[in-house]
């Protein structure tokens, strides 16, 4: 097989430059909270000590057999070892920019701000419970949202008990806050 056909783009990190640039608005921080963070960490060791070791030991072993050209593990192992690669740098990158916010600093308030947990009662009468998290974070289907999301930025510094209008596709609705919380500080 001829390497033209097996070889990616060099631009691979030009994309993942736009994609973190579109992410985090201009001048802004890449807010995180320190469970997000160690994720990220977490992830970033694993793929360190773990993954890219054990891909680097295939490659290795698939190199010794020979002729590489239709040595598929050897091309399998190569475009493993720069997606981990490629991954790699992103969460680097993205730990560098992260900025760890610790939720808990507003235990007991009642105002909307990054990390709190939100029930609030739409138009229609239906209860929804969402976690202002950071954009490294999100979960919609567990109900955590961007910091950077239009709910997220609509309901930011509210309090509880306040009518917000969250301007949608649809047309204007009516959130009512049935309550902020916020985690308990760790005891030291």
């Amino acid at each position: 097989m001829n390497k033209a056909f097996v070889k990616e783009s060099d631009n691979d990190d030009d994309e993942e430059a736009a994609a973190l640039a579109l992410a985090i608005p201009a001048g802004a921080k890449n807010y995180i909270t320190p469970a997000g963070y160690q994720r990220i960490k977490q992830e970033l060791l694993q793929l360190i000590d773990v993954a890219r070791p054990e891909v680097v030991k295939i490659v290795h072993w698939a190199a010794s057999n020979g002729d590489r050209s239709e040595n598929g593990d050897y091309i399998y192992g190569k475009r493993r070892l720069r997606e981990i690669d490629r991954r790699i740098r992103f969460l680097t990158k993205r730990m560098d920019l992260a900025a760890i916010v610790d939720p808990s600093v507003h235990h007991g308030s009642d105002q909307v701000f990054f990390g709190a947990t939100v029930t609030y009662r739409t138009g229609d009468g239906e209860t929804h419970t969402i976690t202002i998290v950071g954009i490294d974070e999100f979960d919609p289907l567990n109900g955590k949202i961007s910091w950077i999301s239009p709910m997220a930025r609509t309901i930011t510094k509210a309090r509880e008990g306040d009518l917000i209008t969250l301007n949608t596709p649809l047309g204007a609705q009516e959130l009512e806050l049935l309550e902020v919380t916020y985690p308990a500080p760790e005891e030291a």
